[in-house]
């Protein structure tokens, strides 16, 4: 499939966000070892020196590239646009499908760097934490939508929900399903399937 972007764009207004905008490009282009103030002040264009007078540490500057994927992710798959549960399964289904959509579409490389700082946060707890805060942002609005559209266990259907989303995007980015990422009608059956067993069964005792 041809995707019209291979790196995370550089939509940065300020130095800070431009710096954050090169750590992420080198993550997805070179992985971790690539990942150096040196190299983020080249791919950036600053002088020498800008990227350790932000983030003095490696520390510093990884919660810097967590803090900028949120943003970033959060313009892909706003909150704002998440669907709303007055209008029934088909508006949870046209929603989700068209965010996943324009994700895998438009910005696999972001993916990319999320799996890098996923990885490393499992080596660093000062980052594991940085890194699940972020995705608390994203877990809790979801789950109120699904409590709100009829899910009578919403925290579990998340971590479903979730889970088969990210399964999706792993398998059409990284994994064996890379050269057959699914078209949009796919999606919303995939959605359609997932979200009816959902808000129609019952939990059970």
């Amino acid at each position: 499939m041809n995707r019209p972007e291979n790196r995370p764009e550089n939509r940065a207004e300020n130095r800070p966000d431009a710096i954050a905008d090169a750590a992420l490009t080198l993550l997805a282009e070179r992985g971790m070892r690539g990942l150096t103030h040196r190299a983020v002040d080249e791919a950036a264009g600053l002088p020498q020196g800008s990227t350790s007078n932000h983030a003095r540490t490696r520390l510093a500057l990884l919660e810097a590239a967590v803090r900028r994927l949120a943003v970033r992710e959060g313009q892909v798959l706003s909150v704002d646009e998440l669907p709303d549960s007055a209008g029934g399964l088909d508006s949870l289904v046209d929603g989700m499908a068209l965010a996943l959509h324009r994700y895998l579409d438009r910005h696999p490389q972001l993916l990319v760097c999320r799996y890098e700082l996923a990885l490393e946060a499992t080596r660093r707890p000062e980052l594991r934490s940085f890194f699940d805060e972020t995705g608390r942002q994203f877990r809790e609005p979801l789950t109120a939508l699904l409590r709100a559209a009829g899910s009578t266990t919403p925290e579990r259907h998340t971590l479903s929900l979730v889970a088969w989303t990210e399964g999706i995007m792993f398998s059409c980015v990284a994994g064996s399903f890379r050269a057959t990422t699914p078209t949009l009608p796919e999606l919303r059956t995939g959605y359609r399937e997932l979200l009816t067993g959902f808000l129609t069964t019952r939990a059970t005792p």
